[in-house]
C-alpha cells in the first residue's frame, strides 16, 4: 500500500486524476471503477478539464460504479446515476451505454445485483477502482460488520447513515433504507485501486489502514491484501 500525502484537497484531486489520465492515454478502452460522494468530485472536475484541454479521450472508456440507493429512480437528483451524469458523464465524450450504475429502480434488487456482479466479472475487473472511505472505514456500502459479503448485494442502511444522508433529501422519510453495493471481493478484483481521503474526520480510518492489521470492523483494512493500492490523502487525514 502506497501513500501519497498532499497539501490540499485540490492537490489530492489532481494526483488522482493524473493516475487515471495516464491509464487512459496508455489504454483508451480502459475500464474504470468509479465512486460517488463529495471526495471524488474534485478529481472528476480535473478529468473534465483534461478532456476539454484535449489531453484525454473518453470515447472508448467503460465505467462501473460501486453502489446505488434502493429504491430510487435514476432521474432522482439524489441517485448515484444522476450524480455521475451531473459530475462527470454529461461533460465528457463518454458513451452512456458504456457507463454502468446498479439499477436502483429494479423490481427484483437481488436479481439485479447478481446480474450486475456477473456482468462486471465478465469484464475481468476494473483497470483502476476509485474509492472513498467512510469515517468508520466503510468502503462503498460495506459497513463494519462481523461478516462481509464478497459479491454485489443488497444491504440495509444504518440509522446513522440514514440520518447523515437526510440533509440531501426533503425529509428523513425520503431517504432510502437500503442500497445495492459491490462487495469487498468485487472491489478487490480491480487491477489497481486508488483511495481518496481528506480531512481530519478521516484520520482514524486512514490510520487503521497504515497499521496493516486486517479486520472487518474497518472494511478498508482488507485493502492490505491487494497488490496495488495507492492512498491519496491530505495531511489532515494522514497525520490527524
Amino acid at each position: 500500500m502506497k501513500f501519497i500525502v498532499c497539501d490540499s484537497y485540490e492537490e489530492m484531486s489532481r494526483e488522482g486524476a493524473a493516475i487515471i489520465a495516464e491509464l487512459m492515454k496508455k489504454k483508451p478502452d480502459c475500464l474504470l471503477g468509479l465512486a460517488t460522494g463529495s471526495t471524488p468530485v474534485g478529481m472528476y472536475r480535473e478529468l473534465i478539464r483534461l478532456h476539454e484541454a484535449g489531453e484525454i479521450d473518453f470515447s472508448a472508456v467503460r465505467t462501473y460504479n460501486l453502489d446505488e440507493y434502493y429504491p430510487i429512480s435514476p432521474e432522482n437528483e439524489q441517485s448515484y446515476r444522476y450524480f455521475m451524469n451531473h459530475n462527470l458523464f454529461d461533460h465528457v465524450n463518454i458513451k452512456k451505454e458504456n457507463t454502468h450504475v446498479p439499477d436502483g429502480s429494479a423490481a427484483d434488487p437481488d436479481a439485479a445485483c447478481a446480474a450486475y456482479e456477473a456482468e462486471y466479472q465478465a469484464t475481468g475487473g476494473a483497470d483502476i477502482q476509485v474509492l472513498g472511505i467512510g469515517q468508520n472505514g466503510h468502503i462503498a456500502f460495506n459497513e463494519p460488520e462481523e461478516k462481509l459479503y464478497a459479491a454485489t448485494h443488497v444491504t440495509g442502511l444504518t440509522q446513522n447513515t440514514i440520518e447523515a444522508n437526510a440533509r440531501f433529501f426533503a425529509s428523513v422519510d425520503e431517504v432510502p433504507t437500503r442500497a445495492m453495493t459491490m462487495g469487498m471481493g468485487t472491489i478487490m478484483a480491480a487491477r489497481k485501486i486508488i483511495l481518496l481521503a481528506n480531512g481530519k474526520n478521516k484520520h482514524a480510518a486512514v490510520e487503521a489502514m497504515k497499521e496493516g492489521r486486517i479486520t472487518t470492523a474497518v472494511p478498508a483494512t482488507l485493502l492490505a491484501l491487494h497488490r496495488d493500492v495507492v492512498v491519496i490523502c491530505d495531511r489532515e487525514a494522514y497525520h490527524g
